[in-house]
């Protein structure tokens, strides 16, 4: 079939760390001074001395003329400015530019960054591959939360246009006397910089080279001494930086590392310890209390955030029954999307799970063992919802007066209506930042929102904006599977994270194509979490394949995104659907009471609970797993097997430090063996094409020899592999 590009369709189913750049008396922003999002002049900058106004920087999202120095094509930019690009801290940070001018001068860049307290700091550009594009970039690292503003600034590089024309000429006889006394006085302004900055000792030896090209010995000798890497460095430093041209200010914001990196696990308080009588035929809900083991076994399986579907009342009018349908039993405890009653509405907890109290000490368990507690955020409710009375214009009537309910046809929500955004906009919006402020409150630091895509896009910008003045930590997770362009404006407008297609990609090329999309095309906006499954969708890939289904999906969601998460029941193997063809759980937590024997399936070894430990165990272990640009795929001559590497570049000057390489080998066929020759990129991981290495499996312990080619063999007990690389040795002969 044509393949076209991977989100376009939606779901088809139902560089170098930080340098030590001094921080001179101009770098800091004094109390009062301009926003960096205001027009400003900006001058040409030698080491922290103004020296002439070459252009004005403008707000981001306007135009600007072109620079003397032009400068374009500046990334990450988001709307042209309108939206703040995502970065984590602690994220390696791809800045990149084209920067170019007329002539045959040399030109350079330089990325300056604002951090939220007005600090500015430099990062050096250097030109990118291929040769001849124009094209320059840092990688930088930011370590302080909030609001950071960046721009490149392109100059002219004269100490680089002298080095290019020293080395062509001097060799050639040619201007040799000219070209010497050109770097002389090259030279001699660097020195009278760096006395000025305090630095004795490259000063001292700018002078030197100074004298160098002065000197009476052979003039090829000369030049080695002056373009020797002490040299050179200090020329970086202190050389001149002419009719410097700042690109705008573009918007950068910077959260808390969770945002990018994190393994979560959901379940519902209500069924686990959930007991039935037989006798009376009754149900006993769970409580935060009796959920205590399963914040102990998420916790021990290594995850970080445990999300729960709303814990609020639920509404009894038109609730439904047993998978999905309107004839609930006496003792069908509803879908706990469909909230509120006589009880309360999404400021209240349902009475079955516990009380406020109840609630704070779940929520310092869970801190206690190094968890968080993700809430649902639903924005909508049930005909019993408080509001619907109180507020009745909140909601959209039909022609015969009706509030109308929640439809996505064929599917009918008869118990849930929407709000409508547009009926007194203000009194909804204030409304909803009480609620979630109500929760912050009670220590949610995260919040899983349902549906936001059938929200006002405006609503969710404003929402952020508010809670981001006050805490900015809060981490809001989209729940948006639906078109790419309204998922990519989540993510802009300020959603930290989101449901990604993942599920429905299975075969390699969707797979290779959508990745690369993610972690190169919409990685400044969109951060994807990899869920397994959801109470929602039970993926046709896990209905049919078995323990080695969910172990490919678990190793590849894990392994791919640095965001992944588990919905309880995957690790028991739990795939029955509601009937052929449905994506749907048969017996659906969503609308019953499904307490698990965890024990019983922990004495038979029938889980994934090792696996899953492992995994997040590999992942803390290993900072190639816990970003998401820096991907690459390999060859694998089965098209079902897939190869691809991630890799964490070690800080330029870290003794001893290499980088950490992580190589991921699947089958992507659950049902047969997979065999297949693998033949890697070695540039990719950062080695030559006869170098030898070894690569340690962290599933099974296993080390092996390898080279350029590999061959593997993925059985059905042992489908994946996760090596991690070891260098040892050289080229071979």
């Amino acid at each position: 079939m044509a393949r076209t590009r991977s989100t376009l369709a939606g779901p088809r189913s139902p560089g170098a760390a930080p340098s030590n750049v001094r921080r001179g008396p101009h770098a800091r922003r004094p109390p009062g001074a301009r926003s960096p999002h205001r027009p400003r002049a900006t001058s040409t900058v030698v080491l922290g001395r103004l020296t002439r106004v070459s252009q004005t920087a403008v707000p981001p999202g306007q135009s600007t003329r072109i620079g003397r120095i032009p400068v374009t094509k500046v990334s990450p930019v988001v709307e042209q400015g309108a939206y703040p690009a995502k970065a984590t801290v602690g994220e390696a940070v791809p800045i990149r530019a084209t920067v170019f001018r007329e002539g045959h001068d040399a030109v350079n860049a330089t990325v300056v960054l604002t951090a939220p307290d007005g600090t500015e700091r430099r990062e050096p550009m250097q030109p990118t591959t291929p040769a001849g594009f124009d094209w320059w970039g840092a990688t930088v690292v930011l370590d302080v939360e909030g609001p950071w503003t960046f721009r490149v600034e392109g100059w002219s590089d004269p100490w680089e246009t002298w080095v290019h024309t020293a080395e062509i000429k001097i060799p050639a006889g040619i201007d040799v006397d000219l070209v010497c006394t050109e770097g002389t006085e090259l030279f001699t302004g660097a020195a009278a910089r760096a006395d000025a900055d305090d630095a004795p000792g490259p000063a001292a030896r700018l002078r030197g080279a100074a004298r160098a090209l002065e000197a009476g010995e052979q003039v090829e000798d000369r030049l080695s001494v002056v373009l020797a890497p002490d040299v050179r460095s200090a020329m970086a430093q202190y050389g001149p930086r002419e009719l410097v041209s700042p690109s705008p200010e573009y918007p950068l914001f910077v959260d808390r590392r969770e945002a990018l990196f994190a393994s979560w696990y959901e379940f519902f308080p209500r069924s686990q310890g959930a007991t039935f009588d037989e006798k009376t035929q009754t149900w006993t809900s769970g409580t935060f209390a009796t959920s205590y083991e399963r914040l102990e076994a998420a916790a021990a399986m290594g995850f970080d955030v445990v999300y729960l579907p709303p814990i609020h009342p639920i509404g009894t009018s038109f609730r439904k029954g047993a998978n999905n349908t309107l004839t609930p039993g006496p003792g069908d405890p509803g879908s706990p999307w469909a909230i509120g009653n006589v009880e309360g509405g999404h400021d209240a907890i349902h009475p079955d799970l516990g009380t406020f109290d109840d609630f704070d000490a779940f929520v310092a368990k869970a801190r206690s063992l190094g968890l968080e507690v993700a809430l649902d955020l639903a924005l909508n409710a049930s005909p019993d919802h408080p509001w619907v009375k109180e507020h009745p214009e909140w909601f959209s009537k039909r022609a015969d007066g009706s509030i109308a309910y929640a439809e996505n046809p064929p599917k009918k929500y008869q118990d849930i209506y929407n709000f409508n955004f547009d009926h007194d906009r203000e009194g909804i919006r204030a409304a909803w930042l009480e609620i979630v402020r109500l929760w912050m409150s009670h220590g949610v630091r995260v919040f899983r929102v349902d549906n936001p895509h059938t929200k006002p896009v405006d609503f969710w910008a404003w929402l952020f904006a508010e809670v981001r003045k006050t805490d900015p930590d809060v981490l809001f997770f989209a729940e948006a599977f639906t078109r790419p362009a309204m998922m990519h404006m989540l993510g802009k407008i300020g959603f930290h994270m989101s449901y990604t297609y993942f599920t429905w990609r299975n075969e390699k090329w969707e797979l290779e194509e959508y990745l690369t999309e993610l972690t190169t095309e919409t990685d400044s906006f969109l951060r994807p979490n990899f869920f397994v499954n959801t109470p929602d969708i039970n993926p046709f890939f896990l209905q049919t394949g078995g323990r080695t289904a969910f172990t490919i999906r678990a190793v590849l969601a894990a392994t791919m995104s640095p965001l992944w998460g588990v919905y309880s029941g995957f690790e028991l193997f739990e795939n029955a659907p509601l009937g052929p063809g449905r994506e749907e759980y048969l017996d659906s937590e969503k609308f019953q009471y499904r307490p698990r024997d965890w024990e019983a399936a922990a004495e038979s070894g029938e889980n994934l609970n090792l696996l899953l430990g492992r995994l997040n165990q590999v992942r803390r272990e290993h900072p190639a797993l816990q970003q998401l640009r820096d991907l690459h795929f390999h060859t694998a001559t089965n098209e079902q097997a897939i190869v691809f590497s991630k890799r964490a570049r070690a800080a330029d000057g870290a003794a001893g430090a290499e980088d950490d390489v992580v190589i991921v080998v699947s089958s992507l066929d659950p049902h047969a063996v997979v065999e297949s020759e693998v033949v890697l990129d070695m540039a990719a991981l950062g080695l030559s094409d006869r170098d030898v290495y070894l690569v340690h499996d962290e599933i099974t312990g296993q080390t092996w020899r390898w080279g350029q080619r590999a061959f593997v063999r993925l059985t059905q007990d042992d489908p994946c592999h996760i090596l991690t690389l070891v260098r040892y040795g050289g080229a071979q002969a």
